[in-house]
């Protein structure tokens, strides 16, 4: 992995999303205007990856799954449209592309673009930039952001046990970019994703210093046989522990 693997998980992902705010602009109806996205931008992103990093694996939500990146060094793990149900809504601003690059077991580069609120978070910055500071967020109440429509089934105890506030959301990308810009504390999920739904966002988080993990502590795994993730953790690395214990107590 190089700097050169940064800028391209980032330019792929703004590049992307430029596409899709396009196709929104000429509106349609929600049902075609998802369809369309998630065949746009995942068209233009494997016609990029071949043209610019061919001998590499690419898993993408939208593509056929080849079994070949299993014995790969290199694989591009790709949601073109994360949030394609917000997409689809008039006025919505949780959608995003994750474009990530995992390299021999581990996530090495990687960009969630949000189109709609003009911002492109990427590991470009810690080639350039110092890991960010992770503020308590004003007030004093914990912020947890959850799923719009499948929020954890222990996450009103949890919420009772942490004293917290639940932000309902839209897009995993645009869920965990919350917590890297220090708007809410931690995101928890439980319900279920695939990888193509937080290698991206798990790679900005920790080029930022933030934790990442399993509900229960352990690692993500990710370019694995069967691309299902259960459950994820992304939160402000000094409240990992208070929070792991808390959903464990919650019932998880």
């Amino acid at each position: 992995m190089t700097a050169d693997d940064h800028r391209l998980a980032h330019d792929l992902a703004v590049q992307a999303g430029h596409r899709l705010l396009e196709l929104r602009a000429d509106g349609g109806d929600p049902a075609s205007l998802r369809a369309d996205g998630d065949r746009l931008a995942h068209e233009y992103l494997m016609g990029e990856f071949a043209r610019l990093r061919p001998d590499d694996a690419v898993l993408s939500e939208e593509g056929k799954d080849d079994s070949a990146r299993l014995s790969a060094t290199r694989a591009w793990i790709v949601d073109p449209l994360d949030g394609t149900r917000e997409f689809g809504e008039a006025g919505r601003t949780d959608w995003a592309v994750h474009v990530a690059l995992w390299e021999q077991g581990e996530l090495t580069a990687g960009a969630v673009a949000l189109p709609a609120q003009q911002q492109t978070l990427s590991t470009m910055d810690q080639v350039t930039a110092p890991t960010a500071d992770s503020q308590p967020v004003d007030g004093a109440r914990l912020r947890i952001v959850i799923s719009r429509s499948r929020p954890p089934a222990f996450i009103e105890r949890l919420a009772e046990l942490t004293d917290a506030e639940l932000v309902p959301l839209g897009s995993a990308g645009a869920k965990v970019a919350t917590v890297v810009r220090g708007e809410v504390d931690a995101y928890v999920h439980a319900g279920g994703q695939y990888e193509w739904d937080s290698a991206a966002p798990v790679a900005v988080a920790r080029s930022r210093g933030l934790h990442a993990s399993r509900i229960d502590g352990s690692k993500l795994a990710y370019n694995q046989a069967h691309p299902w993730m259960p459950d994820i953790l992304v939160c402000r690395s000094e409240l990992a522990g208070m929070l792991l214990d808390a959903i464990d107590s919650a019932g998880r």
